[in-house]
């Protein structure tokens, strides 16, 4: 946590405390921009924090990385309006550099996993070890990786690593602005690989398991005030609940490990 906020013991007490230290905020629409790592969470913890503080919240949805028109540097880039961006905590490290998150604004959430799913009903291939990952790949008829944090690092690190991306590169698919668990569901791939948190939301998917520790990369995902937020006091109350030890069940029940303290 940095300078700018104070750990919160409870969600609710928390908010609670910032407007009786405000003076009690006019109410405000907090315009937030999050990726898909936090969202099942996101969604579950904003109700409680909009009926605590009077503020609203509205919500765009997209990717902390690449170039896709809804992905969270993409619609900074165009101007669209926002006060609080939930991401990849590199990714907003770069957009910090760029000057568009507000310097000693980030705030850690969760550590979240990459993880695997196939279709409901179909076998379950094993990655249990490096060993029975690659060829579990090399095996795959077709795999579906994301165009955010998870996938990049699949895709440009790992894959080459274990010496099967010029094998499987025929086969695999980057997925832009979709979830790939979607697109597994529908059976437009054989495996999924996304961050956990936003496999584990998908109807229609068995759930294989996590990367094996020794491949494994954990993404952090943080929250941050947009530069030239136009109601940075309410988003700083929203980023406080988030980080709260209130917040932390609905973080773990996603699939991704708490911060709070």
């Amino acid at each position: 946590m940095t300078n700018i906020f104070k750990r919160a013991r409870g969600g609710l007490v928390a908010v609670a405390a910032l407007l009786a230290v405000s003076g009690a905020s006019l109410a405000a629409e907090v315009d937030v921009m999050a990726s898909g790592g936090l969202t099942a969470a996101y969604k579950e913890l904003v109700p409680g924090f909009e009926k605590a503080s009077g503020h609203s919240v509205k919500s765009a949805y997209g990717a902390s990385q690449g170039g896709a028109t809804d992905s969270i540097p993409s619609r900074l880039d165009r101007g669209e309006p926002g006060d609080v961006v939930i991401m990849a905590s590199d990714a907003m490290d770069k957009l910090i550099a760029a000057g568009k998150v507000v310097p000693g604004s980030r705030v850690d959430l969760a550590r979240s996993p990459i993880g695997l799913s196939v279709a409901k009903g179909t076998p379950k291939p094993d990655i249990s070890t490096t060993e029975a990952l690659k060829k579990t790949l090399l095996d795959a008829k077709s795999i579906a990786y994301s165009a955010s944090a998870s996938g990049t690092y699949l895709s440009e690190t790992l894959f080459p690593r274990l010496g099967v991306w010029e094998a499987i590169e025929p086969k695999a698919k980057r997925v832009v602005s979709e979830r790939v668990g979607t697109v597994v569901a529908r059976g437009d791939a054989e495996l999924g690989f996304q961050q956990v948190s936003e496999l584990l939301p998908i109807e229609g998917l068995d759930f294989v398991g996590t990367l094996p520790d020794d491949v494994q990369k954990v993404t952090i995902f943080s929250a941050g005030l947009v530069q030239g937020a136009k109601d940075a006091e309410a988003g700083k109350e929203l980023i406080t609940y988030l980080a709260s030890r209130e917040a932390a069940p609905a973080i773990a029940k996603s699939g991704m490990e708490p911060i709070a303290e």
